[in-house]
């Protein structure tokens, strides 16, 4: 995989572009096109010329955000870049919905015109054919035979169309084009007109109908982006194949309806009256009016071939939208895993397909889930514009983007193109809700279902995961429109410059703000004449901070206060701004030297209570004398049975490896009667923990021993950092515990104690 967690980039421009035709040219109109004429008249030309227009929209917010970003999962990988993890599990879990359930209907399709075929020429041979061949049965049974082949297939290559198929039926409907426009040089232009006419069926309100009925019949562009991660050269090829897939599109289909609702009729004939009458087989018989059975047959085995492509591009497309969520973990893992020498996400593959198999098995309504489809493709479509407004605006100020800015794709006349795609796909989503309400029923079933997986197996890991993304790579930060603020209270001049060091590591100054905070503490009565030695105290820790931070070019916000308990004071200024992270300072808690946050007791300590009353992280960091974060090489973390504080300990790790490479240690501690399975149990369980945590930077180690607190002060002697999470008895009860001071007296490493919010 790349750098991006992507499988290898193998597809170029003309593999890109071949998923793109696969999935949106033949399928859709073979299928709506006998719709939209029933509807609208001869005017379906013009519902399915303006979904184009709209697709082409959508495709330059789709090919904007795939250039910036050039990894496997589309919409959901964009969510996931500007939005919550929550919001973009929600986005990934519909699409991947919309497309098994495209894959289900082109296999569907296919087997529907297979039965076609296999009715034909049984009754051309024997006279007559049973009715078992045209039952559901034996559709339901091509159609799983097709999805089985299709999901085997993928798991052995790594491309989504075969581009000789693509070729195969654009060159076929290039005949019916051709054909048609030759039938019509026999025809006077007054003969045309009257095919034509009334072109306007239904009028307005018929034409629009038309249009939400039709659009998903450009759906197949956004697979591209899905895909992304396997493109070759992707700020290049992506834009283009998404663009060229919809002008091949396009120029196919007007040509091809224009030709059916005139050649297709005979003279005077009415291209909505015939399609009324069968929908399903418009094409075929328009063909068969020109061409003769020669042209009936071409449109058979276009549909055959269109079927086929598309079920292949969509299954491929949803297994590679199952991979990127499973690689951040807001799927099972398993799916994550590639093929050794393939490089196929096998499990992905299969457990899609087996998804569709199951839903074509029991969804008797195969109409109301291509509309739930076609809904939540337009819902998600929606978003994407939405989403790629505020890429646009959050990424010009990221220097890595506005140093490629020549390299990307950006949509012209922002951001008039989002808005106005993202209106047109609201208003065809409503009018699809509205007319085939168990679209919604089907929709909504969906995303309840998965709410609950979510919340039930997913949330944790997936949150600990996306902070450790987000530390990582702070940038995400900015592009979800966060702007953490640590606030630093200072008050020891030994330890002011480490401080500021390690704030400045969790919070970057690119994305984030430090706000110094020094307590001028007072008395009934103080006066500063009476008290020089804190106020020359307070002037040699403001030296050591500054001089620090601007030594780091990153200078903070400053801030001093007076009041007669520093305790309630920072309280107090992390509530009035609204800090994300209050970082403390811990002397070695043995009486030798007073510090603002110096601890005796693990009860009804100043800090516990601090702690209970803060809404926000709390990182309390103890440095030795002269240290930097450069120097720490080593990192300790003992983890028990809870998980409280993975998501912050994420954050914090990551921050840490961000600036430097370090060796991080899992540390569990066990009785040492514990048997072999349990620690063998415990063993993986840790690791796992380590690679959500770190990202596969860390090691574990389980140890079997009767004192924890021992066992953890004796590990601590050869590392330089040791991280420990503060012990919470409720939400607004956290305590530094006994366990914690007990490590924190008898051992001299560096050591931080992290305390989550809420």
């Amino acid at each position: 995989m790349d750098t991006d967690g992507n499988a290898h980039r193998t597809m170029g421009l003309v593999g890109a572009t071949a998923v793109g035709v696969g999935a949106i040219v033949g399928g859709g109109i073979l299928v709506l096109a006998g719709v939209a004429f029933a509807t609208t008249g001869p005017s379906a030309i013009v519902a399915f010329a303006l979904n184009g227009i709209i697709a082409l929209l959508t495709a330059m917010s789709f090919a904007e955000m795939s250039s910036a970003f050039p990894q496997s999962g589309g919409t959901y990988t964009f969510s996931k870049k500007v939005l919550t993890v929550e919001v973009a599990f929600t986005v990934g879990w519909v699409v991947w919905l919309a497309s098994m359930l495209a894959a289900m209907l082109y296999a569907l399709g296919f087997a529907y015109f297979a039965v076609v075929v296999i009715d034909e020429v049984w009754t051309a041979r024997t006279g007559s054919s049973p009715g078992w061949i045209v039952g559901r049965v034996a559709t339901t049974a091509i159609a799983v035979t097709a999805l089985m082949y299709y999901a085997a297939k993928l798991t052995v290559m790594r491309s989504g169309a075969e581009k000789w198929i693509n070729f195969v039926k654009v060159a076929v409907f290039g005949v019916l084009i051709a054909g048609g426009l030759w039938a019509l040089t026999g025809r006077s232009p007054a003969e045309i007109g009257t095919n034509l006419s009334p072109f306007f069926a239904s009028g307005a309100v018929g034409l629009v109908q038309a249009m939400g009925f039709t659009f998903v019949a450009f759906q197949g562009f956004d697979l591209i982006a899905a895909v992304g991660g396997e493109i070759h050269r992707p700020k290049r090829n992506i834009p283009l194949a998404m663009f060229l897939s919809l002008f091949i599109a396009m120029a196919i289909y007007l040509p091809l309806l224009f030709v059916i609702a005139t050649a297709g009729m005979p003279p005077g004939g009415s291209v909505s009256s015939a399609s009324q009458a069968n929908p399903e087989k418009i094409i075929a018989i328009a063909a068969e009016n020109y061409l003769g059975a020669f042209g009936y047959w071409l449109v058979i085995v276009a549909a055959i071939l269109s079927m086929l492509s598309a079920l292949q591009a969509n299954l491929f497309a949803a297994s590679r939208m199952a991979l990127a969520m499973a690689t951040d973990h807001t799927l099972p893992n398993v799916l994550s895993k590639l093929h050794s020498r393939r490089k196929t996400p096998v499990w992905a593959i299969l457990t899609t397909s087996a998804i569709v198999i199951v839903v074509l098995l029991i969804v008797p309504d195969v109409a109301a889930a291509g509309a739930a489809a076609s809904l939540i493709f337009l819902i998600t479509f929606a978003v994407a514009n939405l989403i790629s407004i505020l890429i646009r605006r959050r990424t010009s100020s990221l220097a890595k983007f506005r140093n490629s800015e020549n390299h990307l794709f950006r949509a012209p006349f922002f951001p008039a193109i989002p808005i106005v795609a993202t209106l047109a796909c609201v208003a065809l989503a409503i009018f699809q809700g509205v007319t085939v309400p168990s679209a919604g029923v089907i929709a909504s079933f969906w995303l309840a279902f998965g709410g609950l997986l979510f919340l039930g197996l997913f949330a944790h890991r997936a949150r600990v995961v996306d902070a450790s993304s987000e530390s990582l790579d702070p940038d995400m930060l900015r592009l979800r429109g966060r702007s953490p603020l640590v606030l630093v209270p200072v008050a020891n001049p030994d330890s002011a410059e480490a401080m500021v060091v390690l704030a400045n590591a969790l919070v970057p100054r690119e994305v984030g703000r430090v706000m110094l905070l020094s307590i001028v503490v007072t008395s009934e009565g103080w006066h500063p004449d009476n008290d020089p030695a804190q106020l020359v105290n307070i002037q040699s820790v403001w030296g050591k901070a500054l001089n620090a931070s601007l030594a780091a070019d990153a200078p903070p916000e400053v801030l001093t206060t007076i009041a007669s308990d520093p305790w309630s004071e920072i309280i107090r200024v992390a509530r009035m701004h609204r800090c994300e992270n209050v970082l403390l300072g811990m002397t070695k808690l043995d009486g030798e030297s007073a510090d603002e946050t110096q601890v005796t007791t693990a009860s009804d300590s100043s800090l516990d209570k601090l702690l209970g009353a803060l809404d926000c992280n709390v990182v309390i960091f103890r440095a030795r004398q002269g240290l930097n974060l450069e120097s720490v090489h080593r990192i300790l973390v003992p983890v028990g049975g809870r998980r409280g504080h993975d998501e912050l300990r994420a954050r914090t790790l990551g921050s840490l490896t961000r600036t430097g490479q370090r060796e991080i240690i899992y540390l569990r501690v066990m009785p040492e009667d514990t048997s072999l399975k349990d620690k063998t149990r415990a063993l993986r369980n840790l690791l796992k923990l380590a690679q959500y945590e770190t990202r596969g930077r860390g090691t574990a180690r389980v140890l079997l021993r009767d004192s924890i607190a021992e066992t953890v002060i004796e590990q601590a002697s050869d590392v330089d950092l040791l991280i420990l999470g503060s012990q919470r008895l409720s939400r607004r009860r956290k305590l530094l515990g006994d366990f914690t001071l007990r490590v924190a007296s008898q051992t001299n490493c560096a050591m931080i104690v992290i305390s989550r919010r809420g």
